[in-house]
């Protein structure tokens, strides 16, 4: 699963100025994504693995690293 948000955040958001995006890549803080981003990944998250991801775990914290979603998306899975 972690693989397939890295492909997805990769193809979408990688910009090779800012150098290769892994899985404890700040996204955020590094450039790759902002506020308008992380809605299109919410919404490729809850629809890749049928989760519903409440607004109060929709942050910023949540979606800075691949690692970080992964959290996220396994708290939901549960």
């Amino acid at each position: 699963m972690k693989n397939i948000i890295l492909k997805y955040v990769i193809e979408e958001f990688g910009n090779s100025e800012l150098g290769e995006i892994t899985y404890d890549t700040s996204l955020i803080n590094g450039g790759y994504i902002d506020s308008f981003s992380m809605v299109s990944i919410l919404i490729f998250l809850q629809k890749t693995f049928n989760v519903k991801i409440s607004n109060e775990d929709a942050t910023p914290t949540n979606f800075d690293t691949v690692d970080k979603m992964m959290k996220l998306i396994n708290k939901y899975k549960l």
